[in-house]
Protein backbone atom coordinates (compact mmCIF):
# COMPACT_ATOMS: atom_id res chain seq x y z
CA UNK A 1 0.00 0.00 0.00
CA UNK A 2 1.11 3.29 -1.15
CA UNK A 3 0.00 6.57 1.04
CA UNK A 4 0.79 8.71 -2.65
CA UNK A 5 -1.66 6.50 -4.30
CA UNK A 6 -4.88 7.39 -2.54
CA UNK A 7 -4.09 10.80 -2.28
CA UNK A 8 -4.17 10.61 -6.20
CA UNK A 9 -7.85 9.30 -5.90
CA UNK A 10 -9.17 11.63 -2.84
CA UNK A 11 -7.62 14.57 -4.96
CA UNK A 12 -9.12 13.35 -8.10
CA UNK A 13 -12.61 12.71 -6.27
CA UNK A 14 -12.19 16.09 -4.77
CA UNK A 15 -12.56 17.85 -8.09
CA UNK A 16 -16.44 16.53 -8.24
CA UNK A 17 -16.75 19.25 -4.97
CA UNK A 18 -16.38 22.27 -7.55
CA UNK A 19 -17.67 20.39 -10.63
CA UNK A 20 -20.25 18.22 -10.02
CA UNK A 21 -19.95 15.31 -12.81
CA UNK A 22 -20.88 13.12 -10.11
CA UNK A 23 -20.44 12.32 -6.46
CA UNK A 24 -17.09 12.33 -4.18
CA UNK A 25 -15.65 9.31 -5.19
CA UNK A 26 -12.42 8.79 -6.98
CA UNK A 27 -10.14 5.56 -8.03
CA UNK A 28 -6.29 5.06 -8.87
CA UNK A 29 -5.19 2.45 -10.83
CA UNK A 30 -1.66 1.36 -10.18
CA UNK A 31 0.79 -1.83 -11.86
CA UNK A 32 4.68 -2.02 -10.80
CA UNK A 33 4.11 0.78 -8.77
CA UNK A 34 3.63 3.02 -12.17
CA UNK A 35 0.32 5.04 -11.85
CA UNK A 36 -2.23 3.82 -15.57
CA UNK A 37 -4.74 6.24 -14.52
CA UNK A 38 -6.44 8.45 -11.95
CA UNK A 39 -10.04 9.14 -12.50
CA UNK A 40 -13.40 10.08 -10.62
CA UNK A 41 -16.76 9.00 -10.74
CA UNK A 42 -18.80 11.05 -13.71
CA UNK A 43 -22.55 9.35 -13.82
CA UNK A 44 -24.15 12.99 -13.78
CA UNK A 45 -22.27 13.57 -17.38
CA UNK A 46 -24.94 11.07 -18.35
CA UNK A 47 -24.20 7.35 -18.16
CA UNK A 48 -24.97 5.60 -14.38
CA UNK A 49 -21.75 3.11 -15.08
CA UNK A 50 -19.24 5.76 -14.79
CA UNK A 51 -18.04 5.16 -11.29
CA UNK A 52 -14.87 6.13 -10.25
CA UNK A 53 -13.70 2.45 -10.53
CA UNK A 54 -15.01 1.67 -14.02
CA UNK A 55 -13.58 4.70 -15.50
CA UNK A 56 -9.89 3.82 -14.41
CA UNK A 57 -10.74 0.33 -15.59
CA UNK A 58 -11.48 1.77 -18.78
CA UNK A 59 -8.35 4.30 -19.18
CA UNK A 60 -6.23 1.58 -18.02
CA UNK A 61 -7.46 -0.92 -20.77
CA UNK A 62 -6.87 1.67 -23.23
CA UNK A 63 -3.62 2.56 -22.35
CA UNK A 64 -2.71 -1.22 -21.81
CA UNK A 65 -4.23 -2.51 -24.72
CA UNK A 66 -5.92 -5.44 -23.05
CA UNK A 67 -8.88 -6.07 -20.55
CA UNK A 68 -6.68 -8.17 -18.55
CA UNK A 69 -5.48 -5.87 -15.47
CA UNK A 70 -3.62 -8.39 -13.54
CA UNK A 71 -0.90 -7.45 -11.40
CA UNK A 72 -3.05 -3.96 -11.03
CA UNK A 73 -3.77 -2.83 -7.24
CA UNK A 74 -7.06 -0.36 -7.63
CA UNK A 75 -7.20 2.40 -4.81
CA UNK A 76 -11.22 3.63 -4.01
CA UNK A 77 -11.76 6.83 -1.71
CA UNK A 78 -14.93 4.31 -1.06
CA UNK A 79 -15.84 0.28 -1.11
CA UNK A 80 -16.14 -0.77 -4.66
CA UNK A 81 -19.87 -1.07 -5.22
CA UNK A 82 -21.40 -4.70 -6.82
CA UNK A 83 -20.80 -3.38 -10.29
CA UNK A 84 -17.60 -1.69 -9.91
CA UNK A 85 -16.33 -5.28 -7.69
CA UNK A 86 -17.42 -7.36 -10.36
CA UNK A 87 -15.45 -5.29 -13.09
CA UNK A 88 -12.56 -5.08 -10.70
CA UNK A 89 -12.62 -9.07 -11.23
CA UNK A 90 -13.63 -9.64 -14.53
CA UNK A 91 -10.49 -7.40 -15.50
CA UNK A 92 -8.25 -9.52 -13.06
CA UNK A 93 -6.85 -6.46 -10.80
CA UNK A 94 -5.47 -8.37 -7.82
CA UNK A 95 -5.91 -5.87 -4.98
CA UNK A 96 -8.49 -3.36 -3.86
CA UNK A 97 -7.97 -0.80 -1.18
CA UNK A 98 -10.38 1.45 0.05
CA UNK A 99 -11.38 4.28 2.44
CA UNK A 100 -14.50 4.27 3.46
CA UNK A 101 -17.30 1.58 3.86
CA UNK A 102 -20.24 0.76 1.66
CA UNK A 103 -22.54 2.28 4.26
CA UNK A 104 -20.66 5.68 5.07
CA UNK A 105 -22.24 6.36 1.42
CA UNK A 106 -25.43 4.76 2.04
CA UNK A 107 -26.32 6.49 4.94
CA UNK A 108 -25.99 9.39 2.48
CA UNK A 109 -28.94 8.30 0.44
CA UNK A 110 -26.70 7.43 -2.16
CA UNK A 111 -27.56 4.33 -4.35
CA UNK A 112 -25.88 1.33 -2.54
CA UNK A 113 -26.15 -1.95 -2.68
CA UNK A 114 -25.93 -3.53 0.80
CA UNK A 115 -23.77 -5.92 0.02
CA UNK A 116 -19.90 -5.76 0.59
CA UNK A 117 -17.03 -6.99 -1.37
CA UNK A 118 -15.87 -8.96 1.11
CA UNK A 119 -19.01 -11.10 1.24
CA UNK A 120 -19.18 -10.84 -3.02
CA UNK A 121 -15.76 -12.23 -2.63
CA UNK A 122 -16.70 -14.95 -0.76
CA UNK A 123 -19.94 -15.65 -2.65
CA UNK A 124 -18.09 -15.58 -5.91
CA UNK A 125 -14.82 -17.31 -4.79
CA UNK A 126 -13.23 -14.04 -6.01
CA UNK A 127 -9.10 -14.15 -5.70
CA UNK A 128 -9.06 -10.15 -5.16
CA UNK A 129 -7.46 -9.13 -1.85
CA UNK A 130 -9.21 -6.51 -0.17
CA UNK A 131 -7.91 -3.97 2.13
CA UNK A 132 -9.88 -1.32 3.80
CA UNK A 133 -9.78 1.36 6.08
CA UNK A 134 -6.55 3.28 4.33
CA UNK A 135 -6.88 6.58 4.67
CA UNK A 136 -10.53 6.25 5.89
CA UNK A 137 -10.33 9.55 7.97
CA UNK A 138 -9.44 11.73 4.50
CA UNK A 139 -11.63 9.29 2.38
CA UNK A 140 -14.45 10.39 5.27
CA UNK A 141 -13.95 13.98 5.13
CA UNK A 142 -14.90 14.02 0.64
CA UNK A 143 -18.32 12.85 2.40
CA UNK A 144 -18.70 15.40 4.76
CA UNK A 145 -17.29 17.85 2.39
CA UNK A 146 -20.21 16.17 0.32
CA UNK A 147 -22.77 16.53 2.72
CA UNK A 148 -22.22 20.85 3.10
CA UNK A 149 -22.83 20.82 -0.27
CA UNK A 150 -26.51 20.08 0.45
CA UNK A 151 -27.04 18.53 -3.29
CA UNK A 152 -28.07 14.88 -2.80
CA UNK A 153 -31.33 15.61 -5.02
CA UNK A 154 -29.40 15.58 -7.92
CA UNK A 155 -27.46 12.54 -7.50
Amino acid sequence: MDKKFMLLAIKEAGKNLKEMRGGPFGACLVKNGKVLAVERNTVLSGDATCHAEINAIRMAARKLRTHDLSGCVIYSTTEPCPMCFSAIHWSRIGSIIYGTGITAVKKRDFNELSISNRQMKKIGRSQVRIKSGFLKKQCLELLQAWDKLNCKKTY
